[in-house]
């Protein structure tokens, strides 16, 4: 095979993006060098004809957005930071894949600056960029003035045939189509490469109808290194009103001469003396890691365009400032970045008697929350459900301002446009029922990993929703939640735990949080004899033992923290010093210091009992090995909540059972 050696500049320049990123896998025996191989000619033509950036400022508010779905092509993106002047240098290309490198296997997002998002579970990154996109026509016609276009960016990414394999971006599509993003354009490698073989083996849809018939604009470009054809076509993307896909015909490893169009090449090293033949091919020096100057000035200089539309932008925004002042403010805050909200000054509802779902008490406390300027969301079409449709915030897009939003039934494609959003400096919430957490798992998943406060409101919460059974009734989700880092798993006991839940969602900035909430009624737990307030650290003495000091702790979450009051009161009079736990938030009562966690789970009471209608995984922590757990190693069943409460020991009389057998009898 015969390829040309590069004469243009542009032709120089991709031809050092292909080889930085088979030596960088090649240095490190591991990793994906035939996507960056066979994209770099669209990367290059965004990243130097197109994107608006600002290497020294990766957190310009006023930049596009890169996003590299296809996140195994890791070194496409940095080979594309180093040579545009992020501060990622070559010896830390040099590392790729390396404990404490700059260079993960995929980017991350917080870990090497001018990654916009975390990518690389497929399909996860084309959703967060349509939430980025959702996220930009919001503010934009929230803040936008006549004459102060303040908020005007673009999303461009590089999807693969596996991303739009996965349903997540089948989800996302759809609803860009709907939204007609026109701020969103995407490239699709079709380099006709899986895994396993050819694409034809599983993946034979026509990409552009597919799109089309969702309402995306679409095109076809089938010479991936034909660059006017592609600048072309991503200039007529710009303009085009809806989200564009266009389909770049590519090849895996291209230049290579044994390894082009192979699956070997997808994740494995070329092989020193394929990277040798490959440079030959290209006409290129054999040196490892080599950067001409002339490529190293030319791709430096494609910040130049960025620079000036940001020392535009400051102009523009410091004369918003002067006319606009309290919009100016609410983007400074948004600028920030996402991070904590401290919601103390708000007048936020009190319940005194009574009883209410925990679910339309935090529709109450939502609204409450309108002056909190970043706060918006929606659900997977379970508003009335899950109580999240906010009177007087308005819908959008009909309400182009407005801040609830309808994901449909999109359970997976919400939770990476939640993350999309967040990611833009938003606080957004998505909402559905806790059995659909399956569904948006590695969403959160990845909002954990990549430290950003998202939050998933997730109500019918348990066996207590009742006659729809055991399909829609969760068992394992809680346990799974509480496995993840960095997640706040918060069940509310009350409908005053679930305000409390609000404010300690809103204030944990470095994470995400999930609200899980009752479809049926609670009692309401009253301040002036309990103190709720105490929530705040994760778990707390709800109730203590009437004379001297308990000889049994019950510890319970949610719905059956009423359950234990009810068991303590009969247990107090048999005569068993009785506390009762509330325990909203494991992982806010892990973080408390060891003292108060001790004064709460004396380490001396050995004889505890933790009540939930969930899987008991994870009780022990609490309970030690000597404690006993009533939770449910089964599935549920369809009838009235109370009558499979009563089938399944969620009663008085039954937790005073369990202990009376652990504590051998009560005399």
């Amino acid at each position: 095979m015969s390829v040309k050696s590069p004469v243009r500049i542009e032709d120089r320049a991709i031809a050092t993006i292909r080889s930085l990123a088979m030596d960088a896998v090649e240095k490190a025996q591991s990793g994906h060098p035939g996507m960056p191989m066979g994209s770099a000619p669209m990367a290059y033509a965004v990243w130097s004809r197109f994107l608006r950036f600002v290497p020294d400022q990766p957190r310009w508010p006023g930049r596009d957005r890169f996003v590299l779905s296809a996140g195994h092509g890791s070194m496409l993106l940095y080979a594309l930071l180093h040579l545009t002047g992020y501060d990622l240098p070559l010896s830390e290309l040099k590392r790729f894949r390396q404990w404490g490198s700059m260079t993960p296997g995929h980017p991350e997002y917080g870990h090497t600056p001018g990654v916009e998002t975390t990518t690389g579970p497929l399909g996860q990154g084309f959703g967060t960029g349509v939430g980025m996109a959702i996220a930009e026509r919001w503010l934009a016609a929230r803040y936008n003035r006549d004459g102060f276009p303040v908020i005007d960016w673009r999303i461009f990414g590089i999807c693969s045939d596996g991303d739009l394999m996965e349903g997540v971006s089948q989800e996302a599509a759809s609803l860009a189509g709907h939204l007609k993003l026109g701020n969103l354009i995407y490239l699709y490698d079709d380099n006709h490469i899986s895994i396993e073989g050819p694409t034809e083996i599983t993946f034979t849809e026509d990409m552009e109808r597919r799109f089309a018939a969702l309402g995306w604009h679409t095109e076809g470009i089938d010479d991936g290194n034909d660059l006017d054809a592609i600048e072309s076509a991503i200039a007529r993307a710009v303009s085009d009103p809806r989200p564009s896909l266009i389909r770049v015909r590519t090849h895996i490893a291209y230049g290579s001469p044994h390894d082009q169009d192979s699956p070997k090449a997808h994740g494995s090293p070329l092989g020193a003396a394929e990277v040798k033949a490959t440079k030959e091919a290209y006409g290129w020096p054999t040196e490892d890691f080599y950067v001409p100057e002339d490529v190293r000035e030319h791709m430096e200089g494609c910040s130049a365009r960025g620079r000036r539309q940001r020392d535009e932008w400051e102009q523009l925004f410091k004369r918003y400032r002067d006319m606009f002042p309290t919009e100016a403010a609410e983007l400074d805050q948004i600028f920030a970045g996402p991070g904590a909200v401290d919601v103390g000054g708000l007048s936020l509802p009190e319940w005194h008697e009574g009883s209410i779902a925990t679910r339309n008490a935090s529709g109450e406390v939502l609204l409450a929350l309108a002056d909190v300027p970043m706060l918006l969301g929606g659900s997977a079409d379970l508003s009335p459900s899950t109580e999240t449709r906010v009177k007087g915030w308005g819908d959008f897009p009909t309400d182009p301002a407005g801040r609830i939003f309808h994901f449909g039934v999109r359970e997976h494609g919400m939770g990476a446009a939640v993350n999309g959003m967040c990611l833009t400096g938003l606080r957004p919430f998505g909402a559905t029922f806790l059995i659909f957490s399956d569904y948006m798992r590695p969403a959160i998943r990845l909002s954990a990993l990549m430290g950003i406060p998202s939050l998933t409101v997730f109500t019918h919460d348990s066996i207590g929703l009742g006659e729809d059974g055991p399909t829609h009734q969760p068992v394992s989700q809680l346990a799974g939640l509480r496995a993840i880092p960095r997640l706040y798993v918060i069940r509310p006991a009350d409908a005053n735990e679930t305000r409390v839940a609000w404010e300690l969602a809103l204030k944990h900035g470095d994470g995400p949080s999930v609200l899980v909430l009752t479809r049926q009624k609670l009692p309401v737990l009253d301040p002036a004899h309990y103190p709720v307030e105490e929530a705040r650290r994760g778990a707390y003495i709800l109730a203590d033992a009437d004379n001297g000091d308990p000889r049994l702790l019950l510890l319970a979450t949610g719905s059956e923290v009423s359950l234990a009051l009810e068991a303590r009161s009969r247990l107090e009079a048999l005569g068993v010093p009785t506390r009762v736990v509330s325990m909203p938030c494991w992982e806010i009562f892990r973080e408390q210091e060891s003292a108060y966690r001790n004064r709460v789970l004396p380490p001396a009471i050995t004889a505890r009992i933790a009540i939930e209608a969930a899987s008991p995984l994870g009780w022990h922590e609490w309970v030690g090995l000597s404690g006993r757990v009533i939770g449910l190693d089964h599935f549920g069943a369809s009838a009235p909540y109370q009558d499979i409460f009563q089938h399944f020991g969620f009663t008085p009389e039954h937790v005073v059972e369990v202990a009376t057998d652990l504590l051998g009898g009560i005399q």
